[in-house]
């Protein structure tokens, strides 16, 4: 009997440690999490009867709002005055589903009525409620030029300030309109999130954000990585002269690498780079090695989350894929693919903008932001966003080596006949990845500018073209449009220098 109860006094010992551990796993661990968490009553109930804070553009514009509802005017509804333009960045809040998406997400605490410091002794005994706004990076006019220049076909573009890591743009297709799913209506919101959250034609999902969630073969873009591999593990082959052949063979294959239109194409680096030349970066590929070329990418930030302050809770933001050094020991024709960004390659829009913001800030990649700073109710700035570096994957003078090749792409090379203007400086590089059995391509172009002082780098990439398009084609005037657009603004002059079938 003595046994059995010493059992039970055990068991009973046992459950008051598990109690006592979940209550302090949920008190200090998880009180953050569930205080702010919009499933938690509470703050539904605070949220709809006290004002949410601003989210805000960075030139001031309001992109996320409450404002009185009802008779009474005693609750509040979420608003979002620029809808779709700016939908995958801000997100929503979707009080009667319980759930919230993007910004309002990430900085769900700050936005939500809370506590503010005591002014006075009566503050002291009844705490004011009232919420904080957060100001963007994010710059509508170049969402809008994005947008137009796009002209509704699924895309993703991302600008970017190289030196800060501001996020100035980030632009998708398909998209999705938040005002529904602000709806107090749980039959309305519903509605409106089962008809969004299935995929369009192509597979993409408007309930979800392509510049930072879905990954494509990067193409020719990726040969920036290329370079950066031989400029830091083995400089000599940026002047080695490959053969100028139609096409390669890769070891242990006897499938044939083809040249862009099957025309013959070597030489150095210097020559190759601007032109696009695909044998001869598959032999430099090669000639790097699989080490350092899975080395180079990780330096860059593939295999890894970009740390971008959006929510990880959903694979909103995605990793960019490049295969393991080993995972090339018994397939070396994969590793001449890779090398042009192509076999089992993928990236996503953001991580190819980081790759031309690298180079164009010397090399080290700064951390990418959304949140410029918290702003108190009363207009006092709380904190403001620190700059710091994410990767430094090159040298200041690796990239100085590489930017007038980039140059050299729109002067003379496969991005001259998209019509950069000269004063603007444009250094860049075009991709075009043959994809869904070769019947389609994904276009890609990334670029800073200007190459002697650059301020803005730009990504964009646009999936499931027809198989006659390419990237300086298809993404190149987008680019030209953001760039343009972009300047501008850092001028202090937005409605000038931008095309006018960009502007919207």
């Amino acid at each position: 009997m003595s046994r059995r109860l010493s059992i039970l006094a055990s068991l009973i010992l046992l459950l008051f440690v598990v109690v006592a551990a979940q209550s302090a796993y949920i008190q200090y661990f998880r009180a953050g999490a569930l205080s702010a968490s919009p499933l938690n009553p509470r703050v539904n109930s605070v949220s709809s009867a006290a004002p949410r804070g601003q989210i805000l553009g960075a030139d001031g514009t309001v992109l996320a709002d409450s404002l009185p509802t009802g008779a009474s005017a005693k609750y509040y509804q979420r608003e979002y005055p620029l809808g779709s333009l700016t939908a995958g960045v801000v997100g929503f809040v979707a009080p009667a589903l319980g759930t919230t998406w993007g910004l309002e997400e990430e900085y769900n605490t700050q936005l939500t009525a809370h506590s503010q410091p005591a002014q006075n002794f009566e503050q002291v005994l009844a705490p004011t409620l009232a919420a904080d706004n957060v100001q963007t990076t994010i710059y509508p006019a170049l969402q809008k030029i994005a947008q137009v220049a796009m002209g509704g076909q699924d895309g993703a573009a991302v600008v970017i300030q190289p030196q800060t890591g501001d996020v100035m743009a980030m632009y998708s297709n398909p998209t999705y309109e938040p005002e529904y799913l602000a709806s107090p209506s749980y039959a309305s919101a519903l509605a409106y999130y089962n008809k969004v959250a299935k995929n369009d034609a192509n597979g993409f999902p408007p309930l979800g954000l392509m510049a930072t969630q879905q990954t494509f073969p990067p193409g020719s873009t990726f040969k920036i990585v290329t370079t950066s591999a031989a400029a830091y593990y083995k400089p000599s082959l940026l002047t080695k002269s490959y053969p100028v052949l139609n096409y390669f063979i890769p070891p242990t294959s006897n499938l044939k690498l083809y040249n862009d239109g099957h025309t013959p194409c070597g030489g150095t680096v210097q020559l190759m780079l601007p032109y696009s030349c695909d044998p001869g970066y598959a032999r430099l590929g090669l000639d790097v090695g699989a080490t350092d070329m899975a080395k180079m990418a990780t330096a860059y930030g593939y295999n890894q989350l970009p740390p971008i302050d959006l929510p990880y809770a959903r694979p909103v933001v995605s990793k960019s894929v490049f295969p393991s050094a080993s995972s090339f020991t018994y397939n070396i024709p994969f590793l001449a693919y890779s090398s042009i960004g192509q076999g089992n390659v993928r990236s996503t829009t953001l991580q190819q903008a980081l790759v031309a913001a690298g180079v164009a800030n010397g090399g080290r990649i700064m951390t990418p932001h959304l949140m410029q700073s918290i702003v108190g109710p009363d207009g006092t700035v709380i904190s403001r966003y620190a700059d710091s570096v994410w990767k430094q994957p090159i040298t200041k003078a690796q990239a100085a080596l590489i930017t007038p090749l980039m140059r050299n792409v729109v002067n003379f090379g496969t991005a001259s006949q998209v019509g950069f203007l000269p004063q603007d400086q444009v250094a860049a590089k075009t991709g075009t990845a043959q994809t869904r059995n070769s019947t389609a391509t994904d276009d890609w172009m990334i670029a800073f500018a200007p190459a002697s002082h650059p301020t803005v780098a730009v990504a964009v990439a646009m999936p499931f073209q027809p198989k006659a398009n390419y990237g300086a084609q298809i993404a190149g005037p987008i680019v030209k449009c953001l760039i343009e657009g972009a300047l501008a603004i850092q001028a202090g002059q937005p409605s000038t220098g931008t095309p006018s079938t960009c502007a919207g």
